[in-house]
């Protein structure tokens, strides 16, 4: 891939905040490509960045427009036609990592060829992958597991890769999500990836490599949730991993989405995790805990990485806020 930045970042009427994660993970890691936002009416996301029309986003630079909201099904609806249509016209490309292709919309692609402009699906593969073998391969590789979906999977691994890189460890950055990839630069979007292939697609993400090499590979979903545990167990296997990290978000009540399903209990989740990915590595454990405490308040944030790091045992950080060294120093 090769998408110009700076970015424009398109929120569509995205209904909060957690639906435009796409955008706000780009935003956060990627500060210096984003200029600005561009939100419809009814839009309750809000990056922190300027808002910005598509005149205002071309005048500020922007060169591609970052189709930057997850919605329930990946669909591009009716009411965003018009200004990703305006977009192509006035010389923007487009970047979506939504499962409703671009260029299977037959007015965008007919004005992409008319103005020169580039549509990007980052989240479908362009190749085809192999079914996993599960054979050993030397290189060492960090998989993020979830107690459910969007508790900071991602934030995480790029948290504990940036720590290793100032470490000077020979580490990368394994992306498996449409974000991750904005991010990366590159990697396989796994939930658009044949269920037969998952395995073989993370297989061929994170090759044999170097003994001290750690592959750090973004996770997805969660083993408890009923919407996207093929994807979840699919990259455990896949990943082989030697190292798990379990994110969590503790201010849910239920899983997202899910409401008759309610969050799974910590320990329990730690237990059939480490026993999945032990499948296809017998050494494969949970070295520690990355909580997502942007919901609880200053004076509650600390107080609740105790208590599971007590519950636990295992060291427990908000990757984000506080950095990995201490996920990194368990490995």
């Amino acid at each position: 891939m090769d998408i110009r930045n700076p970015y424009l970042m398109f929120l569509g009427d995205a209904p909060d905040d957690l639906a435009a994660k796409v955008a706000d993970g780009v935003a956060k890691w990627r500060p210096d490509w984003c200029k600005g936002q561009l939100r419809l009416e009814g839009c309750r996301a809000d990056l922190g960045l300027p808002d910005m029309t598509l005149e205002e986003g071309l005048a500020a630079g922007c060169k591609t427009l970052v189709v930057g909201v997850a919605n329930r099904g990946g669909v591009i609806p009716q009411n965003w036609r018009d200004s990703l249509e305006t977009a192509l016209v006035m010389g923007y490309d487009i970047a979506s990592g939504l499962h409703n292709k671009l260029a299977d919309i037959d007015t965008l692609a007919s004005l992409a060829r008319e103005h020169g402009r580039r549509l990007f699906d980052v989240r479908h593969p362009t190749q085809d992958f192999e079914v996993a073998k599960g054979s050993r391969r030397p290189g060492k590789r960090l998989l993020t597991v979830g107690t459910d979906c969007s508790v900071g999977k991602m934030f995480t691994s790029l948290a504990i890769h940036k720590t290793m890189q100032e470490r000077g460890m020979k580490a990368s950055f394994r992306a498996t999500g449409q974000t991750g990839i904005f991010i990366a630069g590159g990697g396989v979007s796994v939930d658009a990836v044949i269920a037969d292939f998952i395995s073989g697609a993370t297989e061929w993400l994170c090759p044999a490599n170097d003994e001290d090499h750690w592959d750090v590979v973004e996770g997805q979903g969660s083993l408890f949730h009923a919407s996207f545990a093929g994807v979840s167990l699919g990259l455990l296997h896949g990943a082989q991993a030697d190292a798990l990290v379990l994110c969590h978000e503790p201010t849910r009540t239920h899983l997202r989405g899910l409401p008759d399903f309610p969050l799974p209990d910590l320990a329990h989740c730690i237990r059939v995790n480490e026993e999945m990915a032990r499948m296809v590595n017998p050494a494969a454990r949970v070295i520690g805990v990355s909580v997502n405490t942007s919901k609880l308040s200053a004076d509650r944030q600390d107080a609740v990485l105790a208590e599971i790091e007590k519950e636990t045992g295992l060291p427990t950080v908000d990757a984000f806020r506080q950095g990995a060294g201490r996920l990194v120093d368990a490995l």
